[in-house]
């Protein structure tokens, strides 16, 4: 059984298995004024699978999920890869891409696969993110960011995860992987999203309701 607590508490629950992405989502709301759990926290306590065609669709269904199962805020995000080569694949589809079982390095794998006779000027690709926070009083909202970058024909860096080895930032001349990830969060879609959202968890716990 999930671990319950009362609302009032200032507690946020990250709704992510990821646990990558839960290290980032740690890192990124650094600071503020909640107890911040995520799914370890509540072994028992599944995710609903992700399947709607959206990317605030999925966040918010993990998040209402969560927030309904342990009576806490619970926050969860939604992002993917839009290649402009590829039509916009894989988007929400970015976490399955390739098929089911692979790891991200496959997945970037294949993703240079299906790039290989595609040139440097047409490889423009985005990284898009939404964020859901809902409360167990029903109250949600959703914040967004998007970062345009350029893929690159082999895997560069160690840092981050997912497609960051192929994704090129002109800005500042290297890939998502070969920042620092205080460097990629000042950036980064899912920086963005968290830094609207870091601003409604201050403001929904400066008012207390």
């Amino acid at each position: 059984m999930a671990r319950r607590s009362s609302s009032s508490d200032l507690s946020l629950v990250l709704a992510t298995a990821n646990r990558a992405k839960a290290r980032e989502l740690r890192a990124l709301l650094d600071g503020i004024p909640y107890r911040v759990l995520d799914l370890t926290d509540f072994p028992s306590l599944p995710l609903p699978a992700e399947g709607k065609e959206s990317y605030p669709e999925n966040a918010l269904l993990k998040a209402r999920a969560v927030a309904v199962a342990t009576r806490m805020l619970a926050l969860a995000d939604d992002s993917g890869i839009e290649v402009d080569a590829l039509g916009g694949r894989p988007g929400v589809l970015s976490a399955r891409y390739g098929g089911e079982g692979l790891s991200d390095e496959d997945r970037c794998t294949v993703m240079l696969r299906e790039l290989r006779d595609v040139p440097r000027e047409r490889r423009t690709a985005r990284y898009r993110c939404v964020v859901a926070l809902c409360r167990p009083d029903g109250r949600e909202v959703t914040t967004e960011g998007v970062v345009e970058g350029v893929l690159v024909d082999e895997p560069r860096g160690s840092g981050g995860f997912g497609y960051d080895p192929l994704f090129y930032y002109p800005a500042l001349g290297i890939t998502f992987a070969e920042m620092t990830p205080e460097a990629k969060h000042a950036v980064s879609h899912r920086g963005q999203a968290m830094a609207s959202a870091r601003r409604i968890l201050l403001d929904w716990s400066s008012v207390g309701s």
